[in-house]
């Protein structure tokens, strides 16, 4: 690794973390926790060694076609007994209760204390907006609904909840947060990110990272957190699961790894490496990113675990290894600690060989050994390895409902509102339509009871859907429901226009079904052409139509949202979903939620807001920057208004803080919540500079008539971009900051640059 150039501002290559050099620990001053472990792979045999990092799903364990996940005992005895597997994962199909995964876990834990070192197991699963695999748990809005809050608080609460049914559900490793950027509209997994911007993404997930782990993640509340998708997964040219993308090292460094260097600092202990490749590389194959950047430049000391067969896709997808053996190889040399294999023990029997071949050294094994025993003895493995039923009275109750209540209120987002149309009436006659106006699938989506969330009406069914919930708010009788659509067919549209004649106003859900990863690839962004042809007769009614999204991903909705009166976007909120759509519909809830992605006006016009000045469109141009609806946007049945933007000084030097105040006052006549952002924009740089970068927030509530002053810190890290040979510079010149409708400039003088390291992927 070249030596890392240190700068007198003392910032890192990564706007803001530290880099440095950390001095290496000498004997004397290691942990404890580290002497334990380098005691216990001095008693180790290498099998015992490659079988920590082997990581095998249920499947493996259990009996043949058993979707109950029952334990099957001798295929237990041989994972465990003779190839000493560290790690499970994963469910087959359903959702369990808390007994049952109390008996799965205590079974595979029982064995393993019976093998030779009595090594415990660490099991993994995906709970990543809640307990996504046990009955009766709390399911919170997916993280894109999540990131519309801009709400810290809430971030970190759905952590800590996560965390305490996730250990109420006897497991302590959560493959969770998603931190990749949400930047290609058409990808399946968009709903998973915090959105299209690297700092609402590093910020919020660091927060609920901070509220997996607690302080202490080996207490009996919380978990290891993992970060994924190291690196650059989000970002696939063709906008499908697990396909090749084109980033070069200045971009990534700008954009893509600032979410995964704060989460280091947060401290997470695991990590997920990204499934695709980058400029021809597969990430699982790259010593530069998983060695080279991750270890010695983000200095990263957890677990690195492949995705779902990764390592033999080096072989079978991406062809860099001629073998599976050559496979498992590269991989290990590369920097993989623990391989999610998931269905044999092939890494197993491979990577003993090329141990004893010395095709991989016993040094890069006990290196990926220690860091998986490290955190099993965190997370009290090793006393605990079970848990306590009784001790998570918690678990489903009103509170932490009410939890997942507040964050999908704060999630809706309310995109359009023509003469004030919403809030309706609670007299009013409704029509409730569309395809996504009776399911829990279109609000739980995917990882949601399963991984395809196909089952969450089944395990929601104690839930309120859009239509229940607004029968319940304003009565049966002031509501007709026609399904009108399937998703991608139109059905009884006569008998639903004719309801829409005698009803007051129209409520026309549209969206997805719940998906996730490849399942969820799509060749065309728009919105199937049923539901638009619905929105089309029902418009000719002449009756008012609201028009409310709850989908994964940005569908192309223009024709739908040019006929409607008011347009809300719910995202994926999750099990209360419907209560709160209901409830910003009829004004229960003042809409506070704020776009976290660029809402692209057609399929092909995907720019995201911090876009290049030239993507604005040339003065001759009328193709250029013109979204349906831009990154930030979100309205209010209040109004806000901004003044006295004051910045503390005209010019920033080096080392210096500039002070940023701004009054917002709540100038409508309902109490409100606003998300203030600060954009920042660099006049002229050495590289063409972004429109705007989004540089902080805050969520402040205010009542009618009431103004509060909102102060934010600026210093140069919060300035510096990536230049052309990857280093990361602040560079003298002219800014403009933008807090609501008020905007002025500053100065930056310095002649320093930031820390920087060269290299290319």
């Amino acid at each position: 690794m070249k030596k890392l150039l240190v700068s007198a501002i003392g910032l890192s290559l990564l706007s803001g973390t530290c880099l440095m050099a950390q001095p290496k620990k000498t004997a004397a001053a290691k942990s404890s926790i580290d002497q334990k472990v380098d005691a216990l792979i001095a008693k180790m045999t290498l099998e015992e060694k490659v079988g920590q990092m082997t990581e095998v799903t249920s499947d493996v364990v259990s009996k043949t076609n058993s979707p109950s996940h029952q334990i099957d005992a001798e295929k237990l005895k041989e994972a465990i007994m003779k190839y000493h597997v560290g790690s499970i994962l994963n469910v087959t199909g359903t959702a369990y209760t808390r007994q049952h995964w109390f008996d799965v876990i205590t079974e595979i834990q029982g064995v393993a204390a019976k093998d030779r070192l009595k090594i415990p197991v660490i099991y993994g699963i995906d709970a990543i907006h809640g307990v996504t695999y046990t009955t009766g748990s709390t399911l919170f809005p997916h993280e894109i609904a999540l990131a519309a809050t801009f709400n810290r608080s809430i971030a970190h609460n759905l952590g800590e909840i996560t965390a305490y049914e996730t250990r109420a559900s006897y497991i302590p490793w959560n493959y969770s947060p998603v931190l990749d950027l949400g930047k290609s509209a058409l990808w399946p997994r968009i709903y998973e990110t915090m959105g299209e911007d690297p700092y609402l993404i590093k910020t919020l997930g660091a927060e609920v990272i901070k509220g997996y782990q607690g302080n202490d993640i080996g207490d009996k509340y919380h978990v290891a957190a993992c970060m994924k998708h190291y690196l650059g997964y989000g970002f696939p040219m063709n906008g499908k699961d697990r396909t090749p993308s084109w980033i070069p090292d200045r971009y990534m460094r700008e954009y893509f790894l600032p979410p995964f260097a704060e989460a280091v600092k947060a401290g997470a202990r695991t990590l997920m490496i990204n499934s695709g490749e980058i400029n021809g590389v597969p990430i699982h194959a790259s010593k530069y990113m998983l060695t080279d950047v991750l270890r010695g430049e983000l200095h990263f000391d957890g677990i690195a675990v492949t995705d779902w067969r990764d390592i033999q896709y080096l072989n079978t997808r991406h062809h860099v290894a001629a073998t599976q053996k050559d496979a498992v190889m590269i991989a290990v040399n590369a920097g993989v600690d623990m391989s999610m294999v998931p269905y044999d023990y092939t890494f197993f029997t491979y990577l003993v060989e090329l141990v004893k071949e010395k095709k991989v050294t016993m040094a890069r094994v006990n290196e990926a050994v220690h860091r998986i025993l490290k955190v099993k003895y965190e997370l009290g493995l090793f006393e605990r390895p079970v848990g306590n039923p009784d001790d998570y009275p918690k678990f489903g109750s009103e509170e932490f409902r009410m939890a997942s209540v507040q964050a999908a209120n704060e999630a809706i987002t309310l995109l359009k509102n023509n003469n004030n149309i919403l809030p309706l009436k609670k007299g009013l006659k409704v029509l409730v339509t569309g395809p996504t106006a009776n399911t829990m699938r279109s609000l739980d989506g995917g990882w949601s009871y399963t991984w395809q969330g196909d089952q969450s009406d089944k395990f929601a069914a104690d839930k309120n859907t859009i239509l229940e919930a607004i029968q319940q708010k304003i009565g049966k009788d002031n509501v007709a429901y026609q399904p009108g659509a399937a998703f991608d067919s139109l059905l009884n549209v006569s008998e639903t226009v004719k309801a829409a004649k005698n009803s007051d106003v129209i409520v026309l859900c549209l969206g997805e079904l719940s998906y996730t990863e490849n399942v969820g690839n799509i060749d065309d962004l728009n919105l199937p052409i049923a539901q638009i042809q619905l929105a089309t007769e029902l418009a000719k009614t002449g009756k008012p139509v609201i028009l409310v999204l709850a989908e994964g991903r940005p569908r192309i909705v223009t024709d739908a949202d040019k006929l409607s009166n008011a347009t809300v976007m719910a995202y994926l909120p999750g099990n209360e979903g419907g209560d709160a759509i209901a409830s910003v519909l009829f004004g229960d809830v003042n809409p506070s939620g704020k776009l976290p992605i660029t809402y692209p006006r057609y399929a092909n016009a995907l720019v995201n807001y911090n876009r290049k000045n030239l993507e604005n469109g040339n003065s001759d141009d009328s193709h250029g920057y013109n979204p349906l609806y831009e990154f930030g946007h979100g309205l209010s049945y209040t109004t806000f208004a901004y003044d006295n933007l004051h910045i503390s000084k005209p010019t920033l030097n080096a080392n210096e803080t500039l002070t940023n105040t701004v009054d917002v006052k709540n100038t409508g006549q309902v109490e409100g919540k606003e998300s203030v952002l600060l954009f920042i924009s660099q006049l002229y740089a050495s590289i063409a500079p972004d429109t705007k970068r989004l540089r902080a927030f805050d969520k402040i509530s205010l009542k009618p008539g009431e103004t509060k002053t909102v102060a934010f810190k600026i210093t140069a890290k919060d300035l510096a971009f990536v230049n052309d040979v990857s280093k990361t510079v602040t560079e003298a010149g002219e800014f403009k900051i933008q807090l609501g409708s008020q905007t002025q400039s500053f100065n930056y003088v310095s002649n320093l640059d930031l820390p920087s390291r060269t290299g290319k992927l």
